[in-house]
């Protein structure tokens, strides 16, 4: 089986394992789907601490209004008694996205531990240790933070909560900076070398026959361009050459600084340390009386 080093700028997202006679258009699309699958993650764990801060999303009409300019438009959240948590106590959101009713410590608790396993499933650093992720993992990830929020709230998110809209499929990503990372199956295209991987081509045509082969890939949308190509040297190779620049910059300070005459006093350098050493004259020193 191949290994697809699946990166976004020079960073690694993931490893993907497929065969290397698969079809362009099959890896390119279950790649695709492992990117937004690892966004989503992303996205409900960002959600799911804000969750078990503040609590419960506020209507879309509330959002972002002072208490008093709700009360003033008559408008109040039907949700937020419905849904709270036994047990919660008051904490305000100080941008006013959610509701203030703040789970209990053991029920936040559960979340946050939630949230740091499903990071840990779709964590880059798997990359280094060469784990491959797949759409099990992140359906697995999803299901720890579903179950969580079950736990902590039985009786059910708002219907217009993100994190019930995420679990859905419902989320409305227009006009947010999450919906430029997400990708098309359908009008992305995977770069290799520097070359696009031309649809309906097997990966065979351009990665060779070998199926035991870890090489690195990059997804873009269709009519982006060629994506930037891979630095010449690692980020330590390139400390390490910068290391050795500033040392040698530092050695040619020093020998700048040292007097040009010095090498007078040397040994080597006295006109008369020939004839002394035939007199039998090297070792005889002056002192004053």
């Amino acid at each position: 089986m191949v290994v697809l080093v699946v990166k976004k700028g020079d960073d690694p997202q993931f490893l993907f394992e497929t065969s290397i006679n698969a079809s362009v258009d099959d890896a390119v699309k279950a790649c695709a789907q492992v990117h937004n699958g690892r966004l989503k993650v992303q996205r409900i764990c960002y959600e799911a601490e804000e969750l078990a801060k503040y609590g419960t999303m506020m209507p879309p009409e509330i959002v972002e209004l002072l208490p008093e300019q709700a009360a003033e438009l008559g408008l109040k959240d039907m949700w937020a008694d419905r849904c709270a948590p036994h047990g919660w106590v008051k904490n305000l959101d100080p941008i006013g996205r959610r509701c203030g009713r703040q789970p209990p410590t053991k029920m936040q608790q559960v979340l946050t531990s939630a949230v740091e396993n499903s990071r840990e499933i779709i964590s880059k650093k798997h990359c280094s240790a060469g784990s491959v992720l797949t759409q099990p993992d992140i359906a697995r990830a999803l299901n720890e933070l579903k179950g969580a929020v079950a736990i902590v709230y039985p009786m059910g998110l708002p219907p217009h909560d993100p994190i019930r809209q995420e679990l859905e499929n419902r989320e409305d990503l227009k006009g947010t900076q999450a919906s430029l990372e997400v990708l098309d199956p359908a009008t992305t295209v995977m770069w290799f070398c520097g070359k696009q991987m031309l649809s309906g081509n097997l990966l065979s045509v351009h990665l060779g026959k070998n199926d035991k082969c870890k090489v690195i890939v990059k997804l873009c949308r269709r009519g982006d361009g060629a994506p930037g190509r891979e630095p010449v040297m690692s980020e330590e190779d390139r400390k390490q050459l910068m290391l050795h620049a500033y040392r040698r910059q530092e050695e040619l300070k020093k020998l700048e600084q040292d007097d040009d005459d010095e090498y007078l006093d040397t040994t080597w350098a006295d006109s008369g340390s020939l004839k002394r050493h035939f007199q039998g004259l090297d070792s005889i020193t002056w002192r004053p009386k």
